[in-house]
Formats: C-alpha cells, structure tokens, sequence
C-alpha cells in the first residue's frame, strides 16, 4: 500500500492544520484536558480520512486483448444503450461506474492501444449519480483504439458534488497500457465507459467492481 502523489498537497494542508488546532489548545485552553484530546483525536481522524482516500493500493493484474477491465473502484449504476454524441457519434453501451469516498480513486486503462482523443470539459458540480452528469458536469474524455483488434473504447472521468479536481494524465500519441494509471478524480465521483454493441457484459448494475482487476465485458 502506497500513498498516491496526487494527495501530497492536502496531506501538507492537513498536517499543518492540525498543528495550529493542537498549539491554539494547548495555549489557550491548557488547563482544559478535554480541550486536548478533542485536538487530538481531531487532527488523527482527519489524517486517518486523507490518508485512505489518497491510497494506493499495489496490485497485479494479467493484460488481456479481448477482456475490458475496470478503470475505477465502485459500483456500478448504469448499463444501457445509449447514443455516444461526442467522439463516436453513434450507438454505444454505456457503462457508468460510481465511486464514493471511501473508494481508491486511481482511474486506470481498461484496454491497452494508442490514446486517439483526450480533451478536458469545464462544467457543473451536480451529483456524480444523475444521468445529466455525464454531459453537464466537469469531465475529461478519452478514447483508446484497441492495438489488437482496432475497436475503441471512450472512458469519461466525471466530476461530482464534492469532486471538485479531476486529474487526466493522458493525452493524443500516448500508448495506453490496459490497467496503467490514467488519472485521478479527488473526493468521490463516477467514470463512465462507452463500449461497442457486440462486447459481452460480465457485470451487473448494483455489482461492486475493483480497478485494473474486475472484467466489464468481452470483445
């Protein structure tokens, strides 16, 4: 288990607040035990929140061609046909995965090949689960072309109520290796997949899936 570079910045903020919260009682409410221990197990409970939502957990996972594999821990809340009108322009499934805070927020590839559209979208803040968040709310687009079969794949890092940084490491060249780290979406949100309609569906709405580890669907 890692702590993931992209919470070194609240980990200083949290750290330094908890220093100020501890001398202000220690100073002016030194006779006051309650007063101490109350800045204590504040300052504990807010490392304690930081330090598991910016984990990184190390795992293994076996690359495969025909197999297209979680890009976030969570749950998944939507699987259905819908119409892909920013890259694809056509029908697609869309799988949408949602991630609360209490998940590891790394986004990973779900297949490997060549990263052929990556673009940042400003937006809305509203909730990660409503259907409008898709194309309403901050969000980046990615699309990989499959270096095997050819096919594409668009993933979406979605932004939430309290997700208010999404981080995207990919840009157009890159090659995309299935399961490497694409991103990182900060306080909880959601990562949406638009598949082909001939793949093979290996999860279910209401299914928790793990990143880099859980099979979405088949080519």
């Amino acid at each position: 288990m890692k702590f993931h570079k992209e919470g070194i910045p609240t980990l200083i903020v949290t750290i330094i607040f908890s220093v100020i919260i501890i001398s202000i009682a220690q100073l002016l409410f030194s006779p006051y035990a309650i007063a101490h221990w109350f800045s204590y197990l504040l300052s504990g409970f807010l490392l304690i929140v930081v330090i598991q939502f910016f984990r990184h957990p190390t795992r293994t996972h076996t690359i495969s061609d025909n197999e297209i594999i979680a890009p976030a821990d969570g749950k998944v809340v939507v699987i259905e046909e819908t119409e892909e009108t920013e890259y694809f322009k056509n029908k697609r499934i869309q799988v949408s995965i949602f991630m609360s805070p209490t998940n590891v927020h790394v986004n990973r590839y779900p297949i490997g090949g060549d990263v052929v559209h990556a673009k940042y979208f400003e937006g809305k803040f509203l909730v990660a689960s409503l259907p409008k968040a898709s194309t309403e709310n901050e969000r980046t687009s990615i699309v990989v072309k499959h270096a095997a079969n050819g096919k594409s794949v668009l993933f979406r890092q979605v932004a939430g109520a309290l997700a208010r940084r999404i981080v995207m490491y990919s840009k157009v060249g890159d090659k995309a290796t299935q399961c490497g780290e694409m991103g990182f979406i900060k306080f909880g949100s959601r990562v949406d997949l638009f598949l082909p309609l001939d793949v093979k569906m290996k999860v279910k709405i209401g299914d928790v899936v793990i990143g880099s580890q859980t099979v979405i669907a088949e080519f």
